[in-house]
């Protein structure tokens, strides 16, 4: 009863709201009643969801100015705000991913003049050893598994370091620094298309796309035999709100446990769109670790959270959207089939 109201009477600031899983965070904490500024590098409207009900800025937050400015008179902060996207970008941007040390820096930084009493770091399992990812199917990565550190190169360097400099500031300043690992989140509202989708939503456009076109074949970057598991946005954010509100200071996997390879979740796609297609095997795109999957030993025992949505709803409910923003698209001739 105390800590809800000692967060409902306290002023939220959402680094990258624009962004997919933070226009879901800003909805979530609009809807139970908090005070939220929004920021983000994007032009406002270019963001994924706009609140009225929030502050909304448009700013870099690379920038230690920006930083000082908008967490002003804020109490706690969640850092959702980096630059990424799916694995073709990533591994084609490698500095530019890394230049995202700058936000959680400066924001850190700012954290200490503006007094903020919580601050909640967004990471990725892009930091697991890259050694414990050569096969399909793989046991699910432990919190313990990112030592002896390999991470994705780039995007994955820049979340360990990050990590780390939220651990020593809680050490050396006292500030109460909490994160994440998120395991391939997707879901309704966020990228589709423009080459910073991750594989549910491109996979569901393409088949959307050749359903349509009477084509009925896509391309899929690799063999398809790469595992992964896919978290539905509200275990997300759930996992999210869930950690932030705890004591815990250690790094948790948020993910899910259900493995898959892209293959069989191109066949749960088709089942879903009625849709049988072909697949034009790409084997010289990236396609990143061959395995990857999320162990929940620790958050479940640690803060009693676990995914719930399964991936076959989850991509239901990612398919019908997706869905209906082409249908949108092609009435208004802003689409091109390709």
């Amino acid at each position: 009863y105390y800590l809800y109201i000692y967060l409902t009477m306290s002023k939220f600031l959402v680094c990258g709201a624009g962004g997919f899983i933070g226009g879901h965070l800003v909805s979530s904490l609009i809807n139970e009643g908090h005070e939220v500024v929004c920021a983000d590098i994007k032009p406002i409207e270019n963001w994924f969801q706009i609140f009225g009900e929030s502050k909304n800025l448009s700013l870099d937050l690379k920038d230690y100015d920006n930083c000082l400015k908008v967490t002003e008179n804020v109490d706690f902060i969640y850092n959702m705000a980096c630059n990424m996207g799916g694995m073709g970008f990533i591994e084609n941007n490698k500095a530019e991913c890394m230049l995202s040390v700058l936000i959680n820096t400066n924001l850190l930084r700012a954290c200490l003049v503006n007094k903020i009493k919580k601050y909640f770091f967004s990471s990725s399992a892009c930091v697991y050893n890259a050694d414990k990812q050569k096969n399909n199917f793989i046991e699910g990565l432990k919190e313990m598994d990112a030592y002896p550190a390999m991470p994705e190169d780039g995007y994955g360097w820049e979340k360990l370091f990050s990590e780390r400099m939220c651990r020593h500031f809680y050490e050396d300043y006292g500030l109460e620094t909490r994160v994440a690992r998120y395991h391939n989140v997707y879901g309704p509202m966020g990228t589709f298309d423009g080459g910073r989708e991750k594989a549910p939503a491109a996979l569901c456009r393409k088949i959307i796309i050749a359903k349509n076109a009477g084509e009925k074949k896509i391309d899929v970057w690799g063999d398809g035999e790469q595992t992964r598991s896919f978290m539905f946005i509200d275990d997300c954010i759930k996992g999210t709100k869930r950690i932030f509100e705890s004591d815990c200071r250690e790094v948790l996997n948020i993910g899910s446990e259900e493995q898959v390879s892209i293959n069989q979740m191109i066949n749960k796609i088709e089942e879903i769109a009625n849709c049988k297609i072909e697949k034009n095997y790409q084997l010289d795109k990236p396609k990143g670790v061959r395995g990857r999957s999320s162990n929940n030993d620790l958050v479940r025992k640690t803060i009693g959270w676990d995914s719930e949505v399964s991936l076959r709803l989850g991509l239901e409910k990612t398919y019908k959207w997706i869905n209906e923003e082409i249908a949108k698209k092609l009435n208004n001739n802003k689409f091109t089939i390709k």
